[in-house]
């Protein structure tokens, strides 16, 4: 069994444009990888997204990487200052589209696997839980995964996330949980009419902006544990009148709420009510709320899974790392339900932007880590026995 190089690696990944909903191959890739290094492998398809499951050896403790080979579209290839999906090397770094979020780390954790095979240092199961829809809807990609699990009674004891954790510096961050998130939107209805007869109509646009400030300005809390407060940001209004002359009949205004374990999804939705129909009494106006719940909040308090991941981290960086829960939403929201998750992977400066990049070095230095990591997981958990609960709190 040859070493994986897992820069060629992640440039073999980088180099299929696996656009959310496609795959272009990226999962063969990383298919053959792992059933190399002797994984079992399992594709599940569900709808028109692909997904993989491998694992290798047997029993508990059960060690899972987690991760996506999806990425988000480039934009304007032509603003880029290498093509977006040719996986060049310059200066000293990896150039292309899902180099920091997450095709660099998948390959990273792949080569440490070899590592750890390798050197016999596993006494349980190692696998990966790899999507194709992190950056899409996430409806057809990890929660399936899981359920799928549950079905095959295939149970994990602690979850690594390779979602590009650090700000600047390799060794700065790990994230120990999220922010829980619901997408709102607020239709507030009137009645049309001339803009000359404001009398005989009902204009809809006044209350809905005054509904609008009252949320924005009004504290959901101070903040938690770890957490920043709570907030309500407006991201778009939406009236859809063509006629410069004519009173519309409904307006409608979307907007995101990132909240911390202070609060639930339902929690959240039931303080919107509140909030909306003391000021629908008030200004005598008809509204409708609708709300999608991307994911709770979530906070990881398993100390010895995090302090282990730590130690590993400001080993080969001499860095010791942050624990924090900035940032949006991660797969980790579903599997916090299964098991202890937190996330480690590149430095994410540059995701999600034209030129995404990161060094050569880095990528060399997170396979290190992940290698230390696997060893030492096995060593302190291969012999105890399995763990209760999840580890991680909720909201």
């Amino acid at each position: 069994m040859s070493e994986i190089d897992p820069v060629d690696l992640a440039r073999a990944l980088i180099r299929r444009p696996s656009v959310t909903p496609a795959d272009e191959g990226a999962l063969d890739i990383l298919e053959a990888a792992l059933a190399g290094l002797g994984f079992e492998c399992t594709r599940l398809k569900f709808d028109d997204v692909d997904n993989l499951f491998a694992r290798i050896g047997a029993g508990a403790p059960h060690f899972c990487f987690a991760g996506h080979t999806d990425v988000v579209p480039p934009g304007d290839a032509d603003a880029w200052s290498v093509p977006p999906f040719k996986a060049e090397i310059k200066d000293g770094r990896l150039w292309g589209r899902g180099a920091a979020d997450m095709k660099s780390a998948v390959a990273a954790f792949t080569a440490a696997a070899g590592r750890a095979i390798a050197s016999n240092a596993l006494t349980g199961t190692l696998s990966f839980m790899i999507t194709g829809d992190e950056e899409g809807p996430a409806v057809n990609g990890t929660r399936k995964m899981l359920d799928w699990l549950r079905a095959q009674q295939i149970n994990i004891d602690h979850c690594l996330i390779g979602e590009p954790s650090n700000p600047e510096t390799l060794g700065e961050t790990i994230k120990v949980g999220r922010r829980g998130s619901i997408n709102c939107w607020l239709t507030v209805m009137g009645r049309q009419g001339h803009v000359a007869y404001p009398h005989r109509a009902e204009n809809p646009v006044p209350a809905l902006l005054r509904k609008l400030l009252y949320l924005s300005e009004t504290p959901l809390d101070d903040g938690y544990e770890r957490f920043d407060p709570s907030n309500l940001e407006v991201t778009d209004i939406h009236i859809g009148n063509p006629a410069h002359n004519v009173i519309p009949e409904k307006a409608t205004a979307r907007f995101n709420i990132r909240f911390n374990p202070n609060w639930s999804g339902a929690a959240i939705k039931a303080w919107l009510n509140d909030q909306i129909d003391g000021l629908a009494t008030e200004l005598g106006a008809r509204y409708e709320l609708k709300t999608i719940l991307s994911g709770e909040a979530f906070l990881t308090t398993d100390t010895g899974f995090i302090g282990l991941l730590a130690d590993c981290v400001e080993e080969k960086t001499g860095r010791r790392p942050a624990y924090s829960t900035s940032g949006g939403t991660s797969d980790g929201r579903f599997i916090k339900d299964v098991a202890p998750v937190a996330e480690f992977g590149m430095v994410g400066a540059t995701m999600h932007q034209t030129d995404e990049h990161v060094a050569i070095s880095d990528i060399h230095q997170l396979t290190d880590i992940y290698a230390l990591m696997i060893e030492r997981y096995f060593m302190r958990y291969g012999h105890a026995p399995r763990r209760s609960g999840t580890g991680g709190r909720p909201a």
